[in-house]
């Protein structure tokens, strides 16, 4: 139980010394990367969307075609 409490601690210790070597990104980078993530985002949906629309148009050719 000591040892597993040593080993946790080490591995706090060793996160936050990561931590410190990080560095974050400032207020225009921020804003810059949320922009792209969103525009990509959209982008996906659009693509989604109309890909969603097309099966549905063939799917109702089809069956038209036979009747249904």
């Amino acid at each position: 139980m000591v040892a597993q409490l040593k080993r946790a601690n080490e591995f706090v210790q060793e996160c936050w010394t990561e931590l410190q070597r990080v560095t974050w990104p400032d207020w225009p980078q921020l804003k810059n990367a949320t922009l792209v993530v969103i525009v990509f985002c959209l982008m996906v949906a659009l693509v989604i969307w109309l890909m969603d629309i097309a099966s549905r148009f063939l799917i109702d050719f089809i069956m038209g075609l036979f009747g249904a």
